[in-house]
């Protein structure tokens, strides 16, 4: 009766957030600016949609076909987090395919979360054989949110299960962002708030709910949380990596985040964190914008990554 009565909550939920945004489902594009009228939308699955400002780029049976025009274009893979806003994700595809990358943005539904071998497993699975049938994007980008790090960590699981067939995807990566990532401690934490992050009662409804699934549903799900964990830390590309974290942030806690850092370093992956005095999860953008885009920025030049540096003064 419990989850019946969260669904119905979330349903409605739901159904207000379709109410407010009509405009936004004619034109998901809208508040982008001049970037709107350039961009071509292609989605892959359900849960990929693949972005393009270059109309030479024709996406064909989900392979990206003319890229030999347009310069070694860099491709940037942006991991979602959960029940994220269309409009919100469109402003960091801005600010990348100002500096020319084509975009893939990957998301995430709670069911997809809650059951990972019928769903975010699935998803991973098909992220990486866009990527796979892709090889012209030689150089691959990573922007992960909360749990947009379990996804990746999916992945690398997948990766690792069959190297023989995916290992040339890691070796396209030149780099990882990650902003907000959550350790599978958090989960029941950063679940409920995602669902419900202007309603204390339900938030505490449903974190008792999830702390019971994870505890029942081991096979199912549990499990799967922990592996995708360990190989994140471990066994993960090695490349640089850039993380956003917020001293008053209670998902993508600092702790756990300087934990990874250290991880990483003892690994020889050189690792930059860029601590926040206070902002909410996933929202240290929209805090500290000059900020954010100047750390984001300085880790993309030392990438070899930034193609227009006059569009970063106008940002600064």
């Amino acid at each position: 009766m419990m989850v019946r009565a969260l669904c119905n909550a979330y349903l409605g939920r739901q159904i207000s957030l379709c109410a407010q945004s009509q405009l936004l489902r004619r034109n998901p594009y809208l508040g982008i600016g001049q970037l709107t009228r350039l961009i071509s939308s292609h989605h892959v699955s359900k849960n990929i949609e693949f972005l393009t400002q270059d109309n030479r780029i024709v996406l064909s049976k989900n392979v990206a076909s003319n890229l030999n025009v347009t310069n070694n274009r860099p491709l940037l893979v942006i991991l979602t987090w959960l029940l994220s806003k269309r409009r919100h994700v469109m402003k960091f595809v801005n600010l990348y395919m100002e500096q020319g990358f084509d975009v893939a943005v990957v998301s995430l539904t709670p069911w997809q979360l809650m059951w990972p071998a019928k769903g975010s497993r699935l998803v991973a699975a098909d992220l990486l054989t866009f990527l796979k049938q892709n090889e012209s994007y030689q150089q691959i980008l990573l922007h992960g949110f909360s749990v947009g790090g379990y996804m990746w960590g999916e992945a690398l699981d997948l990766i690792h299960s069959n190297k023989d067939k995916y290992n040339n995807i890691t070796d396209r990566i030149v780099g990882q962002v990650w902003d907000s990532i959550a350790d599978v401690s958090q989960i029941a934490i950063g679940f409920p708030r995602a669902v419900f992050p202007k309603n204390a009662m339900l938030q505490s409804m449903l974190q008792k709910y999830v702390e019971y699934h994870m505890k029942t549903f081991h096979q199912q799900a549990t499990q799967y949380y922990i592996r995708s964990s360990q190989i994140f830390h471990t066994a993960g590309v090695r490349v640089p990596a850039l993380l956003f974290v917020s001293k008053t942030d209670p998902v993508g806690a600092v702790t756990s985040n300087l934990t990874l850092r250290d991880t990483w370093e003892s690994l020889g992956i050189k690792t930059y964190v860029k601590t926040f005095e206070e902002s909410p999860h996933v929202a240290h953008f929209y805090t500290y914008p000059k900020e954010y885009v100047a750390e984001l920025y300085a880790f993309l030049q030392k990438l070899n990554l930034i193609q227009n540096e006059e569009k970063i003064r106008a940002r600064l």
